[in-house]
């Protein structure tokens, strides 16, 4: 029993050692390369260099917002519980009492009224840009031609617009021209007046930032697939029916993004009423006002706390329309 049953395997080992299809396979097959140890390979996705590569790229980015925005906007939020004139190496904690002005004393706090000219504006501008995006994105003649027209003012640098126009409105300026020759004499002077020059500077900030919304608009119209239109058509839908059942809901979460951007920045107007009246005749805003507030009277941590509470209304304002009007997944197919 005992030879028999060590005899057998030892023959079956020999046979299949013996065996020209084993010797066959085995000369054709290769095992897996092992790892220095003897193990499971290790290929570089798997290797810890593959793991911090990715943040090795984003440490560039991050360090440069880390450095110039929140850190800035943390030494921001510090200055505004301070009596600081931006030069002195003292700083004088007040707590809240910057924060208590701003809130209590009237002339502070009434430059937001200003903002009512631009906010009324942003309106205008969002249906004008809305319009001639529906309009040029439609086959018409020279439709680039127009695009290029409507775009081209935003390309223009603030600073200098604020000058053009400045000239335009001026007593016996551009505007004052342009009237005498159709016939119209007037002496009213359009920077003069706290609201005529509210208004010539809200129109200006129109003229500027139409071309913005313009190409939102129109890259949204742009995406939505022509087989829509085309089913339209079929169906007799005309182009008030198209605007209204396939771009209007197509393009909701554009127009969502235009109005916060409409209403954070008529908040924070700046460049155009600075450069063309300074902020005189009832045309100063909140950040002109800021800015006064830390460079002309070296009130620091008062123009901080201004800043912070800027900040805030405009991440409330953001906070609430997103609540009102949640951007939904749209289905284009």
């Amino acid at each position: 029993m005992t030879e028999t049953t060590d005899t057998a395997p030892r023959g079956a080992a020999a046979t299949r050692r013996s065996s020209p299809d084993a010797t066959h396979k085995g000369r054709g097959r290769r095992g897996p390369r092992r790892g220095p140890g003897g193990g499971q390979p290790r290929s570089w996705r798997h290797s810890p260099l593959s793991r911090i590569t990715p943040w090795l790229f984003l440490v560039a980015p991050l360090a440069l917002l880390i450095t110039f925005t929140y850190v800035p906007v943390a030494s921001m939020v510090s200055y505004s519980f301070t009596d600081w004139d931006g030069v002195s190496p003292d700083r004088e904690v007040v707590g809240l009492d910057n924060y208590v002005q701003i809130f209590t004393r009237p002339e502070l706090f009434r430059v937001f009224f200003v903002s009512g000219y631009y906010l009324a504006a942003s309106v205008v501008q969002i249906a004008v840009a809305l319009y001639f995006a529906v309009i040029l994105s439609f086959n018409l003649r020279f439709r680039n031609f127009f695009k290029g027209v409507l775009f081209f003012p935003y390309l223009i640098n603030g600073v200098a617009i604020g000058f053009v126009f400045l000239y335009f409105f001026q007593d016996g300026g551009t505007l004052d021209s342009v009237l005498a020759w159709l016939g119209v004499t007037t002496d009213h002077p359009w920077l003069g007046d706290p609201t005529s020059a509210n208004v010539s500077l809200a129109g200006v900030s129109v003229w500027r930032f139409t071309g913005l919304n313009f190409v939102l608009f129109l890259g949204a119209i742009q995406s939505i697939p022509g087989e829509l239109y085309e089913a339209a058509q079929l169906d007799g839908a005309g182009r008030w029916k198209q605007f209204r059942h396939i771009i209007a809901p197509s393009i909701k979460p554009v127009i969502s993004l235009s109005v916060i951007l409409a209403i954070s920045g008529s908040l924070s107007v700046f460049e155009i009423p600075y450069i063309m009246t300074g902020g005189a005749t009832g045309t100063q805003t909140f950040v002109i006002q800021t800015v006064k507030l830390a460079f002309q009277f070296n009130k620091t941590g008062l123009a901080s706390a201004a800043a912070v509470v800027l900040l805030l209304i405009i991440l409330l304002i953001t906070w609430i329309q997103r609540r009102l009007v949640p951007d939904d997944k749209v289905e284009l197919v």
